[in-house]
């Protein structure tokens, strides 16, 4: 972060003027709006925006990848591809600043990570390179209605604290897939299983391509899947996650890095933003309603899909 931070500062002209290699057929890195205006105005309203999505993220329990990309994409000159790659680092600096510390409370489980993350971070690489090669108004109309089906999730959500497995299945016996951790607000040990594991993997090859085609990390599906189908505690569920992201974002990424799709001017103000703004809605989420939160989370996720869709249609947008 610290050579982005250096490279953004020395090169701001040329991180805005960077047309050339294979992207330069898809686009320019903004409109010609965005190279008019002074080169510190841009990364200025990112870190607003990021900042904003961080204290929203926190308190609305999302991740900020699934924030950023439709927003920013829909009401900002970049290039979709740009924006794509900046949503994965974005969901990638969250995921690293908390998945070791998931690991260090053995609320993190590796044994149920590891073939999770192999073949989510598989599809994640070839749904980036699908994304990549697709015409960017067709990828822009399906983040839209993907967008717009993370809502529907959202709005039809449980949750389950711990899940009721009978018996694990053969499958997980046989990955040795189980685990205790330390519930402090029972202040007992909580031994865990899962079942329906085959199920559960399946569905993760279509969360990791959608993570890879669209930018948006993808802890808006690890946590369902891994509660409500797999049967892992929520707690459990939830750091594992953060832990999956780290894997699976970072193999979808270097896919975006590989092609020139990373500008300084771009990852640098927006990492920043949501690094302080997740701190400030840490301590919101003491005082504030969830409820009120999420439905404002939901609302403007159903803002940004509309616009996602009418601009990858080409269609007017009316508020």
């Amino acid at each position: 972060m610290v050579v982005l931070l250096f490279l953004a500062l020395i090169e701001p002209t040329a991180a805005w003027a960077a047309q050339e290699g294979p992207l330069a057929d898809a686009g320019a890195v903004g409109s010609a709006d965005a190279t008019a205006t002074a080169w510190w105005f841009w990364p200025a309203v990112l870190f607003g925006m990021t900042f904003l999505m961080g204290i929203l993220a926190a308190v609305g329990g999302v991740g900020g990848g699934v924030l950023f990309v439709p927003i920013v994409s829909g009401f900002c000159p970049f290039h979709l591809d740009f924006v794509r790659c900046t949503g994965l680092l974005v969901a990638l600096c969250g995921a690293l600043a908390a998945g070791p510390g998931f690991l260090r409370m053995n609320l993190a489980s590796l044994r149920l990570a590891m073939p999770v993350a192999l073949i989510a971070s598989a599809c994640a690489v070839a749904g980036a390179m699908v994304g990549l090669a697709l015409p960017t108004n067709v990828v822009q109309t399906a983040l839209g209605v993907a967008i717009l089906g993370i809502v529907g999730l959202m709005i039809r959500a449980r949750k389950s604290a711990f899940p009721a497995v009978r018996a694990a299945d053969r499958l997980s016996q046989v990955l040795r897939i189980h685990g205790v951790y330390m519930e402090a607000s029972l202040d007992r040990e909580i031994d865990w299983k899962i079942h329906r594991t085959l199920t559960g993997l399946l569905l993760f090859i279509g969360i990791g391509f959608m993570a890879g085609m669209f930018g948006l990390g993808a802890g808006w599906a690890n946590v369902p899947v891994l509660n409500l189908v797999m049967g892992v505690p929520l707690k459990v569920s939830v750091a594992t996650s953060k832990f999956l992201l780290s894997i699976t974002d970072t193999s979808a990424a270097w896919v975006y890095l590989n092609e020139g799709c990373v500008i300084p001017m771009m990852v640098v103000p927006s990492l920043v933003g949501i690094m302080l703004g997740s701190f400030i809605g840490v301590r919101i989420l003491r005082v504030a309603k969830p409820g009120f939160v999420r439905w404002m989370v939901i609302g403007l996720l159903l803002f940004s899909g509309g616009k996602a869709i009418t601009k990858g249609l080409g269609l007017p947008f009316i508020i």
